[in-house]
């Protein structure tokens, strides 16, 4: 388990991760582009890497390769609303393949997958730090050693915890 303490940090098992969170703490009702990172109980789920970067993580949850011709909607109007697209695509997306090293390892979490509910926010990952440590615009950010424990150590049963008083 995965458990959010603050805005600054969270634990992993016996661990203690400094992080960075949404620019506008946390809540409770998640809109999307609204910088908050969203409370409750994510299951982690995939494991997106660069093959450029970084030999292929060794982790029990599934393990995908990021090309360049990948990306994530974040439209609202989008049918394929908060899933992985296939670029160039139409709608309002974010491209995994980045110049900066965000994307490099990052997981993905259950926030509004089943079902999807438009406007409710999209691409809520676990990623990279920034190199100033600013915050995300939703996400989880951890230092790449940190992340690379957390993608190594993590089992299929593993969520992440961010408590209603974080609100």
């Amino acid at each position: 388990m995965l458990k959010q303490i603050n805005d600054h940090l969270v634990q992993w098992k016996d661990k203690i991760f400094p992080c960075r969170v949404g620019r506008n703490g946390f809540s409770t009702d998640k809109k999307e582009g609204d910088g908050c990172t969203p409370t409750g109980t994510w299951k982690l789920l995939n494991v997106y890497y660069r093959k450029d970067k970084m030999p292929k993580p060794n982790t029990s949850l599934p393990v995908i390769e990021i090309t360049p011709d990948m990306g994530w909607s974040d439209d609202p109007k989008d049918p394929a609303y908060n899933s992985c697209v296939k670029l160039p695509y139409a709608f309002s997306h974010e491209k995994l393949w980045r110049e900066d090293d965000l994307y490099d390892l990052f997981i993905t979490i259950d926030h509004n997958t089943n079902p999807v509910v438009a406007d409710k926010g999209s691409a809520i990952f676990i990623h990279q730090l920034r190199k100033e440590a600013t915050p995300t615009d939703g996400c989880l950010a951890l230092s790449l050693e940190d992340l690379k424990c957390l993608v190594e150590s993590a089992t299929r049963d593993a969520s992440w915890i961010i408590g209603e008083s974080l609100a």
